[in-house]
């Protein structure tokens, strides 16, 4: 009997991507199409940014949230919703003073960066428990600022996807659902891959996978080259897996990705190789503890 693995779909994500693959949904309209078209194709799982469709540039507009979320729920009331809270967490040290913040900066309050939970209640939303170097600049989540989040978060009924970028943050996670901040059984997801986290290599993925709390459920992504490998071997090892344009442009060394549901498709087959076949919606939700 194939063992059912969760796939979520990391539709388009907050950085300058669009202008390198024209597949990238930009528009609310675009992303909900986006998202019927994964979740047609095997997705379980539809994880949510936003862009200002004028500029292409990421948004924590509430009404972009509402139309992308309305749009999918009027044509598939299945799929599990998943948006970021990761929006509002970006410091850029201002120069020649870095103690003011500089352009680029979208740092906000907990309260400002849960609005759209607040107000849409998906089942899933994220909670990065990462303070990091993320590229260029500094990606800011502060204990005290995530202890808000959580709060906000559990009173909107959304349950947190405890994003976690190296071995440091399952220790602040840990200490967090220890303090009760957190709900448990806890449902993780180990990114990999970004500048300057965690490297995606099958030594790392293991190692955090088995620093994650016992009862915890876990997928598990990489990012670019790195998107599939992942895959394979987070399914191999017990956890759930994440493809999508957020993560990675191409379907194949110098194919760029025609859409999330070709990428979504691929890991579809991948998975068929290893005798995992995709979970439903509401085989997800029994898995993530959603239905409760």
């Amino acid at each position: 009997m194939s063992r059912k693995t969760v796939i979520t779909c990391a539709l388009t994500g907050s950085f300058d991507t669009a202008s390198k693959n024209p597949a990238v949904p930009v528009s609310p309209q675009a992303i909900a199409q986006s998202a019927l078209e994964a979740a047609s194709a095997g997705a379980a799982i539809v994880h949510i940014h936003v862009r200002d469709p004028e500029t292409g540039k990421p948004s924590m507009d509430l009404a972009l949230y509402r139309e992308v979320v309305e749009r999918i729920r009027e044509r598939n009331a299945d799929v599990v919703l998943n948006l970021t809270t990761g929006a509002g967490g970006r410091y850029v040290a201002g120069d020649p003073d870095p103690a003011v913040a500089g352009p680029g900066t979208t740092l906000a309050s907990p309260e400002a960066r849960t609005r759209h939970v607040t107000a849409l209640r998906p089942e899933i939303c994220t909670l990065d428990v990462a303070t990091m170097n993320f590229g260029e600049h500094a990606f800011m989540n502060t204990p005290a600022h995530l202890r808000a989040m959580a709060a906000l978060i559990r009173e909107a009924g959304a349950k947190p996807e405890i994003e976690v970028f190296d071995l440091g943050q399952i220790e602040l996670a840990r200490h967090l659902l220890a303090e009760g901040h957190l709900d448990s059984p806890p449902m993780f997801q180990i990114c990999l891959g970004i500048p300057w986290g965690a490297p995606a290599t099958p030594e790392t993925l293991l190692q955090m996978r088995d620093r994650l709390p016992r009862d915890a459920v876990w997928s598990a992504f990489g990012i670019s080259r790195a998107e599939f490998p992942m895959v394979a071997l987070a399914a191999t090892a017990g956890g759930h897996v994440r493809v999508g344009l957020e993560d990675n442009l191409y379907l194949s060394r110098g194919q760029l990705a025609p859409s999330n549901a070709a990428l979504v498709e691929k890991a579809v087959s991948l998975l068929a190789h290893l005798d995992c076949a995709p979970a439903s919606p509401d085989e997800a939700r029994a898995i993530f503890g959603l239905s409760a």
